[in-house]
């Protein structure tokens, strides 16, 4: 089961929504919902994301900038649909793919000819073997908002709750779950 929630910081504290990811299809995209969220376009926009307790992921969204992400188990999240919008290759530290073969092996909406699912299949398990065991992205994601690299990695079965938790945001976090 997955959970997802955007956290916005404003000038009067936290604002939480849930948010359903169906309709995102890649980093980009989820930034750009962060985006859509805050109340002001400067507004820093924190998107949580996790599934039960095999990983979870921090998304961080300030303004215009390109958004930072932390994933707790990088190998985890490969086998999850949420989890590879996080995986991007700049963050895995791998050589971006070719543009049209990233879109053609995507088969989002079933409508490519020619494309055989074990193909897909395949080409799955490719990637999730490339992705390291264990956290990826930026550690120092939420340092200046009081939860430190050390503190990051250190979390584990409610990561969620305890960063909200010290964020000052746990009861608007605990509205949306």
């Amino acid at each position: 089961m997955y959970f997802a929630a955007l956290l916005a910081r404003t000038e009067d504290g936290w604002e939480a929504s849930d948010t359903e990811l169906d309709d995102v299809e890649t980093l980009s995209d989820l930034a750009d919902l962060a985006r859509e969220s805050a109340p002001d376009a400067d507004d820093t926009v924190l998107v949580f994301i996790e599934q039960e307790d095999a990983w979870f992921g921090v998304v961080r969204v300030d303004g215009e900038e390109d958004p930072r992400v932390f994933v707790s188990n990088a190998a985890a999240a490969a086998r999850s649909s949420y989890g590879e919008l996080l995986l991007t290759d700049e963050l895995l530290g791998r050589e971006p793919k070719d543009e049209e073969v990233d879109l053609d092996a995507l088969d989002l909406d079933g409508t490519e000819d020619g494309e055989p699912e074990a193909e897909d299949d395949e080409d799955t398990d490719t990637d999730t073997s490339a992705v390291p065991s264990g956290p990826v992205g930026d550690t120092a994601i939420l340092d200046d908002l009081g939860v430190s690299a050390k503190e990051l990695l250190s979390l584990s079965d409610d990561a969620l709750s305890e960063i909200a938790e010290v964020l000052g945001a746990a009861e608007v976090l605990e509205t949306v779950r």
